[in-house]
Order: C-alpha cells, then structure tokens, then sequence
C-alpha cells in the first residue's frame, strides 16, 4: 500500500509558474505519474517519470512542464512553467506497480490548479 501526498497547487497568473510536489509512503515507486482533470471531463495524463529518469509528456505540456524525482526523498515534482487557462484542473499524482501481472494504481487526493488570464 502506498499513500500519495500532494501539494504546491494554488491560483497563478496566465504566463507564471507552479511547482507541484507529490510525497509517496512507505517509498516511492518505479513508475509515476501525473494526471489532471476538470469538471465533466475524464482524467488526462499528463506526464510520467520512472526510477531511471526516464520522463514522457503529453503534448499539450511538452516543453512547459517538467516531471523529476527525489528517490531519497520519496518525492516526485512537476514544474509547470508558461501556465494558461487551460492548464487549470484538479492535479492528482499516481503511482503504478505490478504485482503477479496486475496492476495496482495509488492515487494522491488531488490539488488544485488555477490560471487566471
């Protein structure tokens, strides 16, 4: 079992800059990611880091946002630089492992994200 703890979300300019943070318990995990979501509308993902640094992006945030890891820390970021409107959305960090060829997903409980414009 592993609990998720985000934080860093808040209300931001269009044009500024957030840094979301994400605390894994017990450990942090191979593969994290992190999605968002606005009302009405199903969770995207918006990018993903494994344990070797390995970091993939959905277009609409490929170069603006930034997905690192503190494996020391059990922490997992994301620096989202150049926000718009349409980054505004509730951000949830998850974490994926597989056990005996199942998957298990670990959800954070969210943070809010706002870009006025």
């Amino acid at each position: 079992q592993v609990q998720l703890v985000e934080s860093g979300g808040g209300l931001v300019q269009a044009g500024g800059s957030l840094r979301l943070s994400c605390a894994a318990f017990p450990r942090i995990l191979n593969d994290m990611r992190w999605y968002r979501q606005t009302p009405g509308k199903q969770r995207e993902w918006v990018a993903g880091v494994t344990s070797g640094g390995n970091s993939k992006y959905a277009d609409s945030v490929k170069g603006r946002f930034t997905i690192s890891r503190d494996n020391a820390k059990n922490t997992v970021y994301l620096q989202m630089n150049s926000l718009n409107p349409e980054d505004t959305a509730v951000y949830y960090c998850n974490a994926r492992e597989f056990v005996l060829l199942s998957q298990r997903d670990y959800w954070g409980q969210g943070t809010q994200v706002t870009v006025s414009s």
